[in-house]
């Protein structure tokens, strides 16, 4: 196929999918024109709309319909073998069973050979058709059969591993419930736009990306994150296309088109991971190339040298050629590599990681040094309030409430904690009248509260304009000291107090570091561009030793190519939106926590679509499991190879037990590629 589109179209005018048959085409070349030249080589031609339609039973079970009726014929013809009504009649019935289960075998191989290409149906059909020359019908129906066998089986595996792909991708419901007008209407979800109201009862999916506008409800977004537990989404909160309401109604105001949906980015992430090709791949392709011709010419060289020079019968030698030309059958080692990626991939989308190619896979097993953002990585992100600290006879609630009247209106990630202190504090900030906003750009905000002006900001803001008493100066260093960011809240003559926050280490970060040093990852790292003392105490909650902090974006880069340099293979963690550079330019960028960005989709070569840091033990241990599973496959299928090659030219190997091996080969590496499906780190 890939000769012939390559001689027609051009190499760079399709892609294919060798696993689940998919061809995607450039749109200058109409279907029509790829169904004639697909067709010209012994290929159907179907497009996803007509797979998603249900096939009749004959259609989807004609191969095992097809295999079955051949071993009977050719089982009536062994029990007839050596019988008073053997000789033309035996014939007849492995004739019959030879054509029956090779009937397209040999069209196909009819198609092959008109562009010269020797696949496997060529070599099966030259090996029975050999076999019927030479008078072995039984040994040449035998051939047909059994290879019919392993295509039944084959399509069934590979049947099973596009039902594990398309599961994983058919989340999202096709039709959405819209409130438009005071009524309610049922609207394909495609038709179906930003800013709808969508109305989602009890036990439905949500339909598209979205807010809750109105409702309260526990949402399980496990097919889309891979947490286990439901979570309680109210008003505000984000919820994904996919996601399970659980018990109460919501009413979801739409934020992305069905396109645009997370769900939608990840089947396209899905279906173009398993386009890539990792480097082993195409190690064991370029092989492929070289033996199978290696094999056909030393197939003709047995067949003919030793009858001419040495005198020895031909159809002896003729037969052993044949066993060769079975052999030289590549499909267990072509098979080997692909099955096994692709179902390591949707082994990890299942569980919420998204891996964009096969090559990342290899390169994950090949990891030694691993370094780590921290804010949203090891901690969670989301500061809270742990002290305030009035000075100047103020109350903690005066202090809270101006801060969070004046933060209201800012936009920097420790605002919302104030406001949230100031709401839990039942301090009515909203009454104060803020008026002559201004941000001072890294430093603070100033406004006019109540007729009064004030300024809150970090410690730098108020130090460069000589402002900090030593009382204050010791107040911020001994909150410093305890791993805290502080701010100060003055008005026009003196500071009015300091508001401490802090971010939490995760709970799983000391865990899941353990483990990965337990897996054999040499060297660990934190990469912050917090102060030392705070990325200090981070580190060593969770018990990372080798720390550098005050890091700007091109500082994390140099440090990531020197680790590279030292160690060979490196993978950094980060949030995927400020850690853009570094994530690009480790060996592999793994995005955490950023369900739904654009950014993490986009620099990131692994996305965890949840804030589980848990979750990167199984997905090292994955790779790793992917590669020594690969690395069996090629061993099994070349082992067996060689095995036979070595009692083809001896003499010792028979037709049918040729087939028997290398279909039993292509069986075995499918069957034991697929055992990533259920792959679990922790068993």
């Amino acid at each position: 196929m890939r000769k012939k589109l390559d001689a027609t179209i051009g190499m760079d005018f399709y892609s294919f999918n060798p696993v689940t048959s998919e061809l995607s085409v450039n749109p200058a070349v109409t279907s029509k024109e790829i169904t004639r030249l697909l067709d010209a080589v012994g290929f159907s031609v179907r497009s996803k709309l007509e797979l998603e339609q249900p096939e009749p039973f004959w259609k989807r079970h004609r191969d095992g319909a097809v295999t079955i009726v051949g071993a009977i014929l050719l089982a009536i013809g062994f029990a007839l073998y050596g019988s008073e009504w053997s000789g033309s009649l035996t014939k007849i019935f492995f004739g019959t069973a030879m054509l029956v289960a090779g009937l397209r075998v040999f069209v196909r191989a009819w198609k092959s050979l008109r562009i010269l290409a020797f696949d496997m149906n060529v070599l099966m059909s030259i090996a029975a058709l050999g076999a019927v020359v030479i008078g072995r019908w039984e040994e040449g129906a035998a051939v047909m059969v059994l290879f019919s066998v392993s295509l039944m089986l084959e399509s069934y595996s590979a049947a099973r591993t596009r039902r594990a792909v398309q599961s994983l991708l058919q989340v999202s419901p096709e039709n959405a419930s819209v409130v438009r007008n005071g009524g309610e209407i049922l609207l394909s979800a495609k038709d179906v736009h930003a800013d709808d109201l969508l109305l989602v009862r009890p036990g439905e999916r949500v339909p598209l990306d979205g807010i809750v506008v109105e409702g309260s409800s526990y949402i399980d977004q496990s097919l889309i994150t891979g947490e286990s537990t439901p979570i309680q989404k109210e008003a505000g909160a984000e919820v994904f296309a996919g996601s399970i309401n659980r018990n109460g109604s919501l009413k979801i105001r739409v934020t992305r088109d069905f396109e645009d949906s997370t769900v939608s980015r990840m089947i396209h992430l899905v279906e173009d991971a398993q386009k890539s090709r990792a480097p082993i791949q195409s190690f064991v392709d370029r092989f492929a190339r070289i033996y199978t011709p290696s094999v056909l010419t030393l197939a003709m060289v047995v067949s003919i040298v030793p009858p001419l020079l040495l005198g020895e019968p031909f159809g002896e030698w003729f037969y052993r050629a044949l066993v060769l030309l079975v052999i030289a059958c590549p499909c267990a080692l072509v098979i080997s590599t692909p099955v096994t990626l692709v179902s390591a991939l949707t082994n990890a989308a299942r569980r919420g990681m998204l891996i964009k190619g096969g090559n990342h896979i290899e390169t994950l097993s090949k990891v030694r040094a691993l370094a780590f953002d921290k804010t949203g990585t090891l901690t969670e992100g989301k500061h809270v309030v742990t002290d305030i600290l009035p000075l100047h006879d103020g109350s903690p609630q005066e202090v809270i409430g101006i801060a969070a009247a004046m933060e209201a209106h800012s936009e920097h990630h420790l605002a919302s904690a104030i406001v949230a202190q100031a709401a839990q504090r039942n301090v009515a900030y909203e009454q104060f009248r803020v008026e002559e906003f201004e941000a001072i750009p890294g430093k603070g905000i100033q406004a006019v509260v109540n007729n009064r002006k004030y300024q809150i900001g970090s410690h730098d803001l108020f130090h460069d304009n000589g402002r900090c008493s030593e009382e204050l100066e010791n107040s911020l260093n001994s909150l410093s000291i305890e791993g805290k960011n502080s701010i100060v809240l003055f008005d026009n003559t003196q500071p009015l107090g300091i508001i401490a926050l802090q971010d939490s280490a995760r709970a799983q970060s000391k865990s899941t570091i353990e483990r990965l040093r337990e897996m054999g990852l040499s060297h660990i790292e934190l990469l912050s561009g917090d102060n030392n003392r705070i990325a200090s105490m981070i580190a060593e909650t969770v018990g990372i030793e080798n720390v550098r902090s005050q890091l700007l974006p091109e500082q994390k880069v140099s440090r990531m190519r020197e680790l590279q340099q030292a160690y060979g293979n490196t993978a950094m963690v980060g949030d995927g939106v400020n850690d853009a550079p570094v994530l690009a330019a480790s060996s592999v960028g793994i995005a955490m926590g950023v369900t739904g960005s654009d950014a993490a989709l986009e620099s990131a070569d692994v996305v965890l679509m949840s804030n589980d840091i848990g979750k990167l033990p199984h997905l090292f241990s994955l790779s790793k499991k992917a590669i020594r599973i690969i690395k069996q496959n090629i061993g099994i299928a070349l082992g067996l190879k060689f095995v036979f090659l070595l009692l083809s030219i001896s003499g010792w190997a028979t037709l049918w037990m040729a087939v028997l091996a290398d279909d039993g080969a292509a069986l075995l590496v499918i069957l034991n590629g697929l055992r990533l499906l259920q792959f679990n780190d922790r068993e």
